[in-house]
């Protein structure tokens, strides 16, 4: 999760305050951060992926405003037309058809706030822009720039500009294969026989989305005036980008101003700060908060975390949300956010005045007992999230893409769909910790889903069990023997045949089947082997992995 760095000062002078420090680090923990790290004169703060405002020292400061009683309610910005615009190639259309641009004027930059900028940048490509594959963000010196702008389709082989950071000329091809940048996002562009393209009437070259800016338009501390561009696949992402920079900007009192993208049916103006509106009842918050609230209390607590809020009858509020806060989706949202202007610290716990008797779940006494075996076999519990990504679960592991459970808004490029195998879990785990000692033997229980349309849900739960051993000698003699231990533990007996699995060495591999002592059933099926070279090296590791992975039966 993207961690902030600013000074005590830094954040003073927002706030216009002289906030304590420790007052400070016991606040910022109710917005919903982590502290990590602090001295005497810096503060590094980790914020979740859904509050992307967060990501910057101002962002941070305008939510605090709210909670010191600074300003409340709302932020409005004054926006003004820049009378200029950018027109977009139609060729892009199947390329990164999407772009919104504003510019901001009366910046004041320092070293400091240069790599605030950067690391607020890359926070953004990294969550909303999924490593720059939906959206990626460039910030331009307009002032040796000359409008309007255009955003074209480029031939790699015809046109040349000066990358960012470098001291010679190269053509969009050259710059894919040569400039770092280039190399590690040229997977975005290489299918592709055009590369987009942002220009200027004169022809001077500002960027080419989403690879890398041009040195023309480099910032530096004398920078006043800037264009900020935002190109992707997805224009509502583009749009909640800028929004959130351009905001970002707007606190430190630039004046922002919009510009018109043109299209070759259609043109929008950008940025469009109008606020959205949602409705929230009131008996709903009292019934999740567990707190007696009143209409004119949840108003104010609204007003408090930077939300404008009025009384429609008895028991609705609307709502009126602005345009950075892209994590307002829906009613419990905003009911998180009556709980965060509540303060969390004041709503107490309390036993339900229920009388029950307890039992220990029986999945949970079998998968204690899963626990117990593998701990006496000398492994180590991992456990991984159920959330990972086609690259880690498919790419990296040798295995072909099939149906899945995606995740429709994922927050995040390494957490996009659910978990079919924990194998690809405890590779990451090993990726992960290659600076510990060897051998290093981790297990995992936990459950898989499946797509199954005949259940009501369309998705299957399925409990696993799957292990690694990984030092410089492991074989699949080590493997098997283990495996065949675990199962003898759980009283059943065990049968093999080889098995080609594209994760494992072709001919270092077997399923498995356990079967119980009247052998009507398996209540367990799997397999286990030696790890493909290829598989290890994904995860950048260096040694041999073996490996299990069973199912259990219903």
């Amino acid at each position: 999760m993207p961690v902030i760095n600013f000074t005590y000062e830094n954040i003073n002078q927002l706030l216009d305050s002289s906030m304590k420090k420790e007052d400070l680090i016991d606040l910022l923990p109710m917005i919903g951060s982590d502290i990590e790290d602090y001295d005497d004169v810096n503060l590094k703060v980790e914020f979740f992926p859904n509050r992307p405002d967060h990501f910057s020292v101002e962002g941070i400061a305008r939510t605090l405003k709210g909670f010191l009683n600074i300003e409340s309610g709302l932020p409005y910005y004054n926006l003004s037309s820049s009378g200029t615009s950018i027109t977009v190639d139609p060729e892009l259309a199947s390329i990164r058809p999407y772009t919104s641009c504003a510019i901001v004027e009366d910046i004041k930059l320092d070293d400091e706030k240069l790599i605030q900028l950067m690391e607020f940048q890359e926070d953004l490509h990294w969550v909303l822009g999924r490593d720059r594959k939906k959206v990626a963000i460039g910030i331009h010196n307009l002032d040796v720039l000359t409008p309007p702008f255009y955003y074209k389709a480029a031939n790699p082989y015809e046109i040349s500009f000066t990358p960012l950071d470098m001291g010679e000329e190269m053509n969009l091809e050259e710059i894919l294969q040569n400039h770092k940048k280039g190399h590690k996002y040229a997977h975005l562009l290489n299918k592709y026989s055009k590369y987009p393209l942002i220009i200027d009437t004169e022809d001077n070259i500002l960027s080419m989305p989403p690879i890398i800016n041009g040195e023309l338009t480099k910032l530096n501390i004398r920078t006043k005036n800037v264009l900020v561009d935002v190109t992707g696949t997805d224009e509502k992402a583009v749009n909640h980008t800028l929004n959130i920079i351009t905001t970002s900007f707007a606190e430190t009192g630039a004046k922002i101003k919009t510009m018109d993208t043109i299209y070759t049916k259609r043109s929008i103006t950008t940025p469009d700060f109008t606020p959205k509106e949602k409705i929230v009842n009131i008996l709903n918050a009292r019934k999740m908060l567990g707190v007696n609230l009143t209409i004119p209390g949840v108003v104010d607590m609204l007003r408090r975390v930077r939300l404008d809020a009025e009384e429609l009858n008895e028991t609705e509020i609307l709502v009126r949300i602005p345009p950075y806060r892209i994590d307002i989706l829906h009613e419990v949202d905003i009911i998180e956010n009556i709980a965060i202007g509540y303060d969390f610290r004041m709503i107490k716990a309390y036993l339900p005045d229920i009388m029950t008797i307890a039992s220990e779940d029986k999945d949970k006494v079998f998968e204690n007992n899963l626990r117990e075996i593998m701990i006496g076999l000398g492994f180590y519990e991992v456990m991984s999230l159920m959330l990972t990504s086609e690259e880690q679960h498919y790419t990296n592991m040798k295995q072909p893409v099939d149906e899945r459970v995606v995740v429709a808004q994922p927050i995040s490029q390494d957490r996009t769909m659910i978990r079919k195998s924990l194998l690809n879990g405890l590779m990451e785990f090993l990726e992960s910790n290659t600076h510990e000692e060897l051998p290093q033997k981790i297990f995992e229980v936990g459950e898989a889903v499946y797509l199954d349309k005949s259940t009501e849900t369309h998705t299957r739960g399925i409990r696993k069990l799957a292990a690694l051993v990984t030092h410089s000698t492991s074989n699949f003699t080590e493997i098997k023997s283990i495996t065949a231990s675990f199962i003898s533990n759980l009283g059943l007996r065990m049968e093999i045949k080889p098995l080609n699995h594209p994760s494992f060495i072709k001919g270092r591999c077997a399923c498995l089947k356990g079967w119980n002592e009247n052998k009507e059933f398996p209540v367990i099926e799997g397999f286990f082997g030696e790890m493909h070279p290829e598989v290890i090296t994904n995860f950048n590791l260096e040694y041999p992995v073996v490996a299990f992975e069973v199912t259990f039966k219903e």
